[in-house]
């Protein structure tokens, strides 16, 4: 099993928009470009709507039989550590190791003078293909290194093991996850980082590191476009260079995690993926939910109704629902529309609030980031939303279908006219 060049991870909070997700990685493939879908779902997103990962692996299976694909697919266990990986091994073919807390903890000093040892012959100035500048890399430098992630490395070792003692070689591809942190990895970081898990032996698939600015969940990219370009291009060059150096599988790429709707830096990617000829995973989540929701109100009458119950709702439970979400998402309460105005809107107007369409006066990024974080109301309302979806699932693929082509396919990997 194995990853395309390109490959697109598709959250779904209640596992029902398979086909229709599905149907945008389609219209790509019919202009020529090759991505494979990857469903993704955390464990905190199935505790929230009392889910289990086997619901995940169902619908996508059920997609990819209805629609007829036939290449690979996976279904992705994210941002997992070793306290939950259990719960999707047996569901999931795609692990997104997790080792962001691991970062800065001690580490034992035999071990990082040892790691020093094994990869002294750095020790200088390094000329990485599509850097500007040399590296310099002295003993200090790959001592301090080892200091902050050698914990990090040891643990994503650790949860790989054991995910191949319970399933074997071949059956699952990895990703290390260290993005969420509060600082984005240096170059030198990042080239030390992929020699240790080199060392412990993990066929990475993507490794998804930190950016500068921030990436809040289902809004635009907040931050200097200028600098997420350089870091970018730098840890491309660095991914290249290390395939040659440690021998990693030719096909590792960069992931970037909570890509949904950062359309400011989608030129930025397309621009270092064709100057590197590289490959890229994008990792989407709560997009899906919120073209739900988008497509209930759209639909009016009951649609309409049960999109405004889940944000009156919603808005009640603000600080509860905040809490999980609190380091990426970005809302000004004062800035929020109350319920009994919200109450009072018709159909374009909820809409408009809430897709995201920044040229459109009507857009509220704090009224979308609370709705995003509201899936937990839906999940609460149970039988009566899901009757909802299932009235009105023609609209609501429509729209999901077209945000994930139009909005995030296209601009990345596609020219703007196809």
């Amino acid at each position: 099993m194995k990853l395309d060049k390109y490959s697109f991870g598709i959250g779904d909070r209640f596992a029902k928009q398979g086909e229709a997700q599905l149907s945008a990685i389609m219209k790509a493939r019919e202009q020529g470009v090759e991505i494979t879908p990857v469903w993704n779902k955390s464990f905190r997103e199935h505790e929230n709507v009392g889910t289990k990962p086997q619901e995940t692996r169902i619908e996508a299976d059920k997609a990819v039989k209805a629609l007829g694909w036939r290449d690979d697919y996976f279904v992705d266990a994210d941002h997992i550590g070793m306290k939950n990986v259990d719960y999707f091994l047996d569901s999931s073919n795609f692990f997104t190791i997790d080792v962001a807390d691991l970062i800065g903890k001690p580490v034992d000093e035999k071990k990082v003078n040892l790691f020093v040892e094994q990869h002294k012959r750095f020790i200088d100035e390094i000329d990485i293909p599509g850097i500007d500048q040399n590296i310099i890399i002295s003993k200090e430098k790959i001592k301090e290194i080892a200091s902050k992630y050698l914990g990090a490395i040891e643990e994503a070792g650790k949860i790989y093991a054991y995910i191949y003692s319970k399933k074997g070689l071949g059956s699952f591809v990895v990703e290390v996850s260290m993005d969420e942190t509060n600082e984005p990895q240096t170059p030198a970081e990042l080239l030390f980082i992929l020699a240790g898990l080199e060392q412990k032996e993990i066929p990475l698939a993507t490794i998804a590191p930190k950016f500068s600015g921030s990436f809040y969940k289902g809004i635009d990219y907040i931050g200097n476009i200028n600098q997420f370009s350089k870091e970018f291009e730098q840890d491309v060059a660095i991914i290249q260079f290390a395939v040659e150096e440690f021998h990693f599988p030719k096909d590792l790429k960069l992931s970037v995690h909570s890509g949904s709707d950062k359309f400011s830096i989608y030129p930025a990617i397309r621009n270092v993926l064709n100057k590197f000829d590289a490959g890229i995973h994008v990792k989407t989540a709560g997009t899906t939910w919120l073209e739900e929701v988008i497509g209930l109100a759209q639909a009016d009458g009951d649609g309409l109704k049960l999109a405004k119950e889940i944000y009156r709702k919603a808005f009640a439970r603000f600080d509860e629902l905040q809490k999980p979400y609190a380091t990426v998402i970005q809302i000004n309460q004062g800035e929020l529309p109350h319920p009994e105005s919200v109450d009072k809107w018709d159909s374009e107007t909820f809409t408009s609030t809430l897709r995201h369409d920044p040229t459109n006066a009507k857009y509220n990024s704090n009224f979308r980031q609370m709705i995003h974080i509201a899936y937990k109301i839906a999940a609460a309302i149970g039988e009566r939303f899901f009757i909802g979806l299932e009235n009105y699932k023609e609209i609501i693929a429509e729209n999901v279908t077209k945000n994930i082509y139009e909005r995030h396919i296209k601009p990345i990997f596609l020219d703007e006219d196809k």
